[in-house]
């Protein structure tokens, strides 16, 4: 059962800032989720075989085929930011 202590262990170890409002509510939440996964775990699976995909369609592959490639000015030509050899982007990580 998620009480409000494991929320919020769950909520710091998933980095998540919670409102007052969802630690009010989300116990509930969670702790129905949590009671129809019990209700799933009684079914009788036994003769069940696994799915290892929803459907029977295969992966169609095709073969890498080199075509009119754009040539690194052409590339680089219209971009907004750029230095000699790259594209200039916002950092994105820390």
């Amino acid at each position: 059962m998620i009480n409000e202590n494991t929320l919020l262990k769950l909520a710091k170890l998933s980095r998540l800032e919670l409102s007052e409002e969802e630690k009010t509510n989300l116990p509930d939440e969670l702790n129905k989720i949590l009671d129809w996964m019990n209700e799933l775990n009684e079914i009788d699976t036994t003769n069940i075989e696994p799915l290892t995909h929803l459907t029977f369609e295969v992966n169609s592959f095709r073969e890498d085929e080199v075509k009119n490639m754009l040539d690194h000015e052409k590339a680089l030509l219209n971009a907004p930011k750029k230095d000699e050899n790259y594209f200039i982007v916002p950092k994105v990580l820390e």
